[in-house]
């Protein structure tokens, strides 16, 4: 088993623009995964991994002197998904995704099921774009301090019903957001506070959006 304690970054195989960003919220005692492309923002983040998984469909095995598991290509889990439930095998129990989001549509939505997934079995889950940085929000309170430009709540679970949002420019007090109307973007932390999100019933996709 691994040091529970670690975080375990996984790194997908979407396009990075902003590398700056991420290596900004890397640790340095991340246990890091790539996944078959994922390989290729090795040098953007600065960083080796501890263990590579995939069935190389779009990177070929560059045979490091890495932990190294070759998936076959025709198969349920995604490479992604992969890599999660190996993680969640060796202990992990705090996640970061990375390279997930962007370019097929059908793997971003997938990957951020997976976050669904995770906060499903009590686990801490996030996913980081060039723009943003992605988590649930459930019953748990969860905040938002004014460093974010902006963040949004969608709802990716069905009805989310008893929101609140509080220390916002738009506050919701037993709100109900669903599927088919999202109200929830771009609202605004108020100066000098901090957001509080509580979800009295489901599950929504908060999305912090970072300022230039």
């Amino acid at each position: 088993m691994t040091d529970q304690t670690r975080r375990c970054v996984i790194v997908g195989g979407a396009e990075i623009g902003r590398y700056d960003r991420i290596r900004a919220r890397l640790r340095e005692d991340d246990f890091l995964i790539c996944c078959d492309s994922g390989l290729r923002h090795r040098e953007g983040l600065g960083r080796e991994p501890e263990l590579i998984v995939g069935d190389f469909d779009s990177h070929e095995n560059p045979h490091l002197d890495v932990e190294t598991v070759v998936l076959p290509r025709e198969k349920d889990d995604t490479d992604t998904v992969f890599a999660v439930k190996e993680a969640l095998r060796r202990g992990f129990s705090d996640f970061l995704l990375v390279g997930v989001i962007g370019g097929r549509l059908d793997h971003t939505l997938g990957n951020l099921s997976i976050l669904l997934w995770l906060q499903s079995l009590g686990k801490s889950a996030a996913a980081l774009d060039d723009h943003s940085e992605l988590s649930i929000a459930a019953q748990e309170p969860v905040f938002v301090s004014d460093a974010y430009a902006y963040f949004s709540l969608l709802s990716v679970d069905g009805t989310a019903e008893g929101i609140c949002v509080k220390n916002a420019k738009y506050p919701l007090e037993d709100a109900v957001i669903t599927c088919e109307y999202p109200y929830g973007i771009s609202n605004e932390v108020l100066p000098g506070q901090r957001a509080e999100i509580s979800v009295g019933r489901g599950r929504l996709l908060l999305v912090k959006v970072w300022g230039e």
